[in-house]
């Protein structure tokens, strides 16, 4: 009988780490003990977490599991989610602390005070009220970053409207099937947005989405670019003037807990989007102890910057309801970080004296391909803890940003969680964790994570395989809008005998237990009988100097089943030298994490094909190298990097 092969080979191994200095330890908002007392008691410590929000109701019970896989927290209490946002800390004297520091692309400004944020979500609470919109109807938004995005969706969140916020880069046949499966009554959207220094139509955009769009009542206007838009009479309406009408008082009503606050939609692997559902008491409580927590926010001390765009759950948990629970004082930025040069968030965060800065490994590998030198000119010592979303990060980036941001002293948080899960589930502690480099190392105090095998069971330390939930958490999603079958299929079928929740990725645990994720089972690649992450060869490529990014897939290979096929983006300092570039790669690898994971093909390429959330869409890189034509590219950020790629691979080959 052969021994079974494990789920996910574990190939590589990381040394280093990093200890919080004492002085960090001694301040920080949580220590080690938490995860005893969470552990103890469990329903215990998330009801005390609750208790920093304000409550209406109090809750007569923390959880009820009996409708599995449809979970209910604090049964029976009511809140208002934009009061715990807003009006509390206005009632507890801090009316003229900052909420946000807003930076236009173009370099314009706004400050808006918890004060100022009150009358401007008061005044859109009622404007939408004015529109006929109440409890329970959706609200879709495609804004750009500005103030009023903020604004909007608290105004939902004040009314028990649910709101589905659209990313502004998405295209009007997007923007349609959201707005038609949420049944929405209301579009809010912009005249246009500015996107690398230049105006861009929106309004144009989302008429031609709601053409036809029966469900849709209004559609209101922000002005921004100024541009001239065209308009439907009895259906368009100027923001500026429905909402700078209305009162600047309104009563904020309480909801159950279980009031459902928003709608968010995620990529299918059926090509149509899932509607995720979250609710309000659970979410709003987990988003508020997290963001706490993981980055040691201190009201009224900190500015915090989260870098994601509110089209993104990231946006949703750690822009708008975590840090405006907390009373945070935070940047939003409306712009791309290269305009109008690739000091722009360096020098944002200067300026304001960030000290907190949650981004996306994507473009810490952007900056890095750009070079130290550039935020080498700027004062980052304001910065005190750094995050990682979004995908795994890849050590090298890790420790360039430890390095060349964190000035050697700032904590990196390198945080695992997904749309579904509604906010940070694994994540080291920064006053708590020895950090390892590319590793979230552990589920949150009050979360429970596991690695398992094919059978759900957990593997020992070293072992790999997926990465399961087993036990409920208070801001995990409530279903898919209008489809529970498809709820229960996506994320409960695979292992519904444990009944453990499957994230769809892969992960591993190291000798000392702590978890590192390898990415979406589906990047799995079969190479000769060995199941190898894509993220474990990736990690390798770019722990080589002369690599900025790199992209790994595999492709049919009639002798080992899969081979791998590595896409690679240089540093601006390295050159490529064609078939010594590759054979120089390729033995890396095999030095970094063994011969077995050593590349077929290297792939020099000047950009990578990636969403607008800095997603790599693999699928594409997939069929150039099994030589198809591409598939469609209308979810690419740049619908043009196919061809920069197409005719950098030619260029290879001449010059081979």
């Amino acid at each position: 009988m052969t021994e079974q092969s494990p789920a996910l080979d574990n190939l590589s191994t990381e040394t280093r780490s990093f200890v919080p200095s004492a002085e960090f330890v001694a301040g920080a908002n949580v220590s080690g003990e938490w995860y005893e007392r969470a552990g103890v008691d469990r329903e215990g410590f998330w009801a005390e977490q609750a208790g920093r929000l304000s409550w209406e109701r109090g809750w007569d019970r923390v959880l009820d599991w009996s409708g599995a896989p449809v979970a209910r927290w604090f049964v029976g209490g009511s809140l208002n989610v934009a009061y715990n946002c807003v009006d509390r800390h206005v009632e507890a004297g801090f009316a003229d602390q900052v909420a946000i520091h807003w930076v236009g692309e173009p370099g314009d400004r706004r400050d808006l005070t918890y004060g100022q944020l009150r009358v401007e979500v008061c005044r859109a609470a009622n404007a939408l009220v004015s529109l006929g919109v109440g409890s329970g109807d959706r609200v879709a938004i495609q804004l750009p970053m500005i103030p009023e995005a903020i604004v909007a969706m608290l105004a939902c969140a004040r009314i028990g409207a649910l709101h589905s916020v659209v990313f502004g880069g998405f295209s009007p046949a997007a923007l349609r099937s959201r707005v038609d499966d949420a049944a929405a009554k209301v579009v809010i959207t912009s005249d246009g947005q500015y996107r690398r220094g230049k105006a861009a139509p929106m309004k144009a955009n989302v008429d031609e989405a709601l053409a036809g769009a029966e469900s849709v009542e209004t559609v209101l206007v922000v002005r921004r670019t100024g541009d001239e838009v065209s308009w439907v009479q009895g259906r368009d309406v100027w923001w500026h003037e429905v909402v700078e009408a209305q009162s600047d008082s309104h009563t904020a009503e309480a909801f159950d807990a279980e009031h459902p606050l928003f709608i968010l939609y995620t990529s299918g692997t059926t090509g149509k989007p899932k509607g995720i559902l979250h609710t309000s008491g659970g979410y709003l409580t987990q988003a508020a102890y997290t963001h706490h927590a993981v980055f040691d926010h201190r009201a009224g001390e900190d500015v915090y910057w989260c870098t994601a765009d509110i089209g993104w759950v990231t946006g949703h948990t750690y822009i708008v309801y975590g840090p405006l629970a907390n009373r945070a004082t935070q940047v939003v930025y409306e712009g791309t970080p290269n305009t109008p040069h690739e000091g722009r968030h360096w020098e944002i965060i200067a300026e304001h004296k960030v000290s907190i800065y949650y981004t996306a490994p994507t473009l810490i590998r952007t900056f890095m391909k750009w070079g130290a030198d550039i935020p080498a000119r700027y004062d980052l010592s304001s910065l005190r803890v750094l995050g990682s979303v979004g995908e795994p990060i890849n050590p090298e980036a890790w420790m360039w940003y430890r390095e060349h941001i964190g000035g050697e002293r700032c904590p990196v948080v390198d945080t695992w969680w997904q749309t579904e899960t509604g906010a940070i589930m694994i994540s080291p502690l920064p006053g708590v964790t020895a950090a390892k480099p590319g590793s979230a190392q552990r589920a949150l105090p009050g979360i429970s994570a596991k690695v398992v095998d094919d059978q759900g069971v957990e593997v020992p330390p070293g072992g790999g395989g997926y990465l399961v939930l087993d036990e409920p958490w208070p801001a995990m999603l409530r279903g898919i809008w209008g489809d529970e079958q498809r709820f229960r299929d996506t994320y409960w079928s695979r292992f519904a005998e444990q009944g453990f929740y499957f994230a769809g990725d892969g992960a591993k645990y190291d000798d000392d237990g702590d978890i590192w994720l390898l990415g979406r089972v589906d990047d799995v690649m079969n190479i000769s009988g060995h199941r190898i992450s894509t993220t474990e060869v990736e990690s390798a490529l770019v722990s080589h100097p002369d690599v900025a990014e790199a992209a790994v897939v595999g492709a049919t290979d009639p002798t080992t089943g899969q081979g791998i096929v590595a896409f690679v983006i240089l540093r601006g300092t390295a050159t490529d030298h064609g078939t010594d570039t590759a054979t120089t790669l390729r033995n890396h690898v095999a030095t970094e994490i063994g011969p077995i994971a050593k590349p077929r093909q290297i792939l020099v390429v000047p950009e990578l094909p990636k969403t607008r959330s800095g997603k790599i869409m693999r699928r594409l890189l997939r069929d150039i190298a099994e030589n198809r034509e591409p598939g469609d590219v209308t979810t690419l950020a740049d619908t043009t990097v196919m061809d920069h790629i197409t005719t950098g691979l030619n260029k290879n080959t001449t010059d081979e």
